[in-house]
This record gives structure tokens, sequence and C-alpha cells, in this order.
């Protein structure tokens, strides 16, 4: 059995009292800190606990009600007959901003100043618009295009100098087929703010068409043969208004009569062409001169 040393001298006991109150002291500062540390986040508890329970809540009911407003603001753009491939946009777009919105008035009720971070924001926003000024142009006459439908997929439209049928609507460019089978891609910023024409929003077309005959020839005649030929092709309609046949001027060469027809839009370059067709044939048969243009040269012998 190991023998207690007990110092004689007293030295070791004042060591020994000296441990113990600094182990003492020690204690009783943690436990201060402790209970320090605990009032604070008491405080903390009491100050800014209704606050984020109250922001919480906001939280939660703000996203439902965003939800029902998404799902309204989309059945009412159905009802609308807005275009398929807008909706999605619109929708994200919507949910965005009022996302952001919510978040930035829960993050002000918890006593966040958001005044700096919304002037950040804006200033973000505003140097992205001005280095994306031309693709957000396209963007807004694409969303124009879509929302206001100056046209549609399908129908035949001459813009910026191109004719032909709408093959694609983008939200950036719209896609136009040519006759010749060729693609243009035209920018909608353009597009939504320049002229434009439409050949099928329309149900009937007029074909206007001109036809020279000879001087001498009976005018009569030849607009009876016209007659025929329209009479005989069951694609000119009747109305809105009669066919039309009139001297529209009298030429150098060529006596003008104007044919004016109506027909069904998807008619219209099949009669068109059918008519140049039968009438050259029909003039030609019942020996309707067509006139070209001729130059009659006289020449005079002068004798030296």
């Amino acid at each position: 059995m190991a023998a207690l040393r007990v110092p004689v001298d007293g030295v070791g006991t004042r060591r020994t009292n000296n441990l113990f109150y600094i182990q003492l002291n020690t204690r009783e500062m943690e436990k201060a800190n402790l209970q320090n540390v605990m009032s604070q986040l008491s405080e903390i508890a009491v100050e800014y606990g209704p606050k984020l329970i109250g922001a919480i809540l906001v939280l939660i009911i703000g996203s439902w009600i965003i939800k029902l407003l998404i799902r309204g603001f989309v059945r009412l753009l159905d009802k609308g007959g807005t275009d398929e491939s807008l909706l999605p946009f619109l929708k994200g777009m919507l949910g965005a901003i009022l996302k952001i919105l919510l978040i930035i008035s829960v993050l002000g009720m918890i006593g966040i100043e958001m005044t700096s971070f919304i002037a950040i924001l804006g200033a973000a926003g505003l140097a992205v618009g001005l280095a994306l000024s031309g693709t957000l142009q396209n963007f807004a006459g694409g969303v124009m295009i879509l929302l206001f439908k100056p046209f549609r997929k399908g129908d035949f439209i001459e813009a910026q100098g191109y004719m032909g049928s709408v093959s694609e609507i983008q939200i950036f460019n719209t896609i136009l087929k040519t006759p010749d089978n060729k693609t243009v891609i035209l920018p909608n910023g353009g597009l939504s703010g320049a002229t434009l024409t439409n050949f099928s929003t329309e149900n009937m077309r007029r074909v206007d068409l001109t036809y020279g005959i000879a001087y001498g020839e009976s005018i009569a005649r030849a607009k009876a043969v016209l007659n025929d030929i329209i009479e005989a092709d069951t694609r000119i309609l009747k109305t809105p208004d009669v066919p039309f046949i009139e001297v529209s001027g009298l030429g150098d060469s060529s006596v003008n009569l104007a044919v004016r027809l109506w027909v069904e839009s998807s008619d219209y370059w099949a009669v068109f062409f059918s008519m140049n067709n039968r009438v050259y044939d029909e003039f030609t048969q019942e020996g309707i001169s067509i006139p070209f243009p001729q130059m009659d040269i006289h020449v005079n012998n002068v004798e030296a």
C-alpha cells in the first residue's frame, strides 16, 4: 500500500489551495458565460422569434397563394386563346416575379435591410438589359407576336422583303419557308414593328389580271371569250363581286383589258396560272391577236 505524502512545510498546502481556487474560479466563469449566452439567446428568441415565425407563415401562405394565382392566370390565358408555345414562358415569368417579391417581403419582415439589395439588383438588371438590348428587343417582339397574333403557323406572309409560309414562331425568331423551299429566319424585333402583309388572313382573295389585244380587234368579242373562260372555271366565285372585265387603258401597241376575279385563298395561284394559259389558248383559237412590242424602221433613199 502506497504511503500518502503530506507536506510538512506548508508550501505544498498553499499550492494545493491555489489550484483548487483556480479550478473553482474557472468553473464559475464558464457557468457565468453559459448564463450570459443563454440570456442573449433568450433575448434574441424573444425579439426575433415572433418575426421568424411570422415570416415562415407568410412564406408558406404566400407560396400557396402564388400557385393559385399562376393557375388562374394560365386558365385565363387558355380562355383567351393564347398560343401554347407562349404559355410556359408567361407562367415561368409570373412565378419568378411573384417569388422574388415574396422572398423580399419575408426578409424584410425578419429585419434584413433590403434597400441596398434592391438597388444592386436594379443596377445589375440595367447592365444586363443594355448588354442584351438587341436580344431583348427580339424577345419582346416574339411575345407581342404570340400575344396579338398578326400571323399564325402556316400563314403565307410578306415581310422585310421576303415572302413565304410561316414554318415556326419562336420566342426570338420567326422561320419562313419560301415557295422555292428556302428557309428564312426573321428576327422578331423588326418583324413585330414593321409593315407586314398576311395573305392568309381572309378566306377569299382577288386575282388581278391584265390582257392586251391589238388595235382593231373587237373588244366585245374579247370580253365574251374571257367571260366564257371564267364561267367554265368553278373555282372562280360569284361573290362578293361578279367577275369584272373592262378596258383599263390604251397602251402603245395594245388595248388593255383588266380582269378582276374572286377566289378562295387556297386557289389563288392555281387560278392565276390557269387563266393565263386558257386566255392564250382561247385568244389564239378565236383569232384574237395578242400584240407584242414592235419597231417600224423606215429607210429613205436620199440621192446625193
